[in-house]
């Protein structure tokens, strides 16, 4: 399939972060269009349903059914929360939507927030993204200069403030309640769920919590209807999806394809395969926290259940293609590393067991491992399932099993017994 590019038709243009220019382009013309036919909110809900828009950040809810939880009548305030934290390792595509094309995001976080009865929006960023801050910042107060955002919009009655909160680096605030409490100025600790943000979220009150692709693939769903957004995609996943494309592909970089695009063809078709000619060993399909493939395993469809059968899973759309001289065991070692450092230590098994699985890592790829330990771990890491506050135990737990049990004899090749 050739790129079919919605969220990042605009990425071409250097200009887009002014408004003028992308107003030129089309930007805020459904914001417009909603103000001044003054479209029933619960049509636009029922039109992303009907897009089956699913959450682009890794879990893959329908957008549309998140919001509709929202309670219609409570009496408190509602808030929208838009999860551009990205920490999750080999993920780089809402930096982009976020650099290249802010106001695509700002339309999409009016239109949500009109749809659901928001009037405060937050955009909470990574700690390290100063640029894209700088960017985002400047954009809304363009849009509010224009009366695209603020008070009383378009003289319609609706008021929409959009705030940019800024996190301290903490790959634990991508998960929702984790972002929630940070937001709040507390400690970046996951909830218990329930109750979930969609009745208890931000400062106890009724939340959606979206990520930055979701959201910016709304006006789109406006533009073009919902059933013709679904029919871009397969029966549950609908429209494109942005695949970061990294490691030692021929040709890195991000490609928007219609979701159910196999991933065989996203690396050898888009990303021109494997560079300087080497073989492929593997693809970690969907970022870090989701298990790796075999060259044999690739031709899957990229869509959220299809991903699942296979054993692994779609997560962030982040492809990281390993070629034939990388060290598996290596690749083991930084992946636990890196879980075992951003534990947020508030549950025993992933404080502790992230780090044991990054200590036995550490010894088996420096040449002191012994075949028990590959048992252990293959024993041990299945437990941090259902037993924490969140999945952060268990984002290391299942590539951690796939990478042993996929390649344990190059794990054994480096042991003296």
């Amino acid at each position: 399939m050739p790129e079919l590019k919605l969220v990042s038709k605009n990425f071409e243009y250097d200009d887009q972060p002014d408004i003028k220019s992308a107003m030129s382009r089309g930007a805020y013309q459904q914001w417009k269009r909603v103000l001044s036919e003054k479209i029933p909110p619960e049509d636009i809900i029922e039109e992303v349903k009907t897009a089956k828009l699913r959450g682009q950040g890794g879990a893959g809810f329908p957008a549309g059914v998140k919001w509709g939880f929202v309670p219609k009548d409570s009496p408190k305030p509602k808030y929208l929360c838009v999860n551009a934290d990205e920490g999750e390792p080999g993920t780089f595509k809402d930096r982009a939507l976020l650099e290249k094309d802010p106001h695509q995001l700002l339309e999409g976080i009016a239109i949500t927030c009109y749809a659901v009865g928001i009037h405060t929006a937050f955009i909470y960023m990574r700690g390290e993204f100063y640029e894209p801050q700088r960017i985002v910042q400047d954009a809304i107060d363009q849009a509010k200069k224009e009366g695209l955002l603020g008070e009383n919009i378009s003289g319609s009655g609706f008021n929409l403030e959009v705030i940019i909160h800024m996190g301290a680096g903490a790959y634990i605030c991508g998960e929702e309640t984790a972002l929630l409490n940070s937001l709040e100025g507390g400690k970046g600790w996951p909830r218990l769920k329930p109750p979930f943000p969609a009745l208890v979220g931000a400062f106890n009150c009724p939340t959606v919590i979206n990520n930055v692709e979701t959201i910016s693939g709304v006006p789109h769903i406006l533009r073009m209807g919902g059933e013709e957004f679904a029919k871009i995609g397969t029966e549950k996943d609908g429209g494109t999806k942005l695949f970061g494309v990294s490691g030692h592909a021929a040709k890195p970089g991000l490609y928007e394809l219609p979701m159910g695009t196999s991933l065989k063809e996203l690396i050898y078709d888009h990303a021109g395969g494997v560079r300087d000619g080497k073989g492929l060993k593997a693809v970690i399909p969907g970022g870090s926290s989701t298990p790796i493939l075999k060259p044999d395993e690739l031709d899957i469809p990229l869509e959220f259940e299809a991903m699942m059968d296979a054993g692994t899973m779609l997560g962030s759309g982040a492809a990281v293609v390993l070629d034939e001289t990388v060290s598996i065991p290596q690749v083991f070692m930084v992946m636990s590393r890196f879980y075992a450092h951003e534990s947020c230590g508030q549950c025993t098994p992933c404080r502790e067991g992230c780090t044991w699985v990054y200590k036995t890592a550490k010894k088996i790829a420096e040449g002191n491992g012994q075949p028990s330990d590959l048992d252990l771990i293959l024993d041990i890491a299945p437990m941090f399932n259902g037993t924490t506050v969140c999945p952060l135990g268990a984002a290391l737990a299942a590539p951690a099993v796939a990478m042993v049990e996929k390649f344990r004899d190059e794990f054994l090749k480096l042991m003296k017994n």
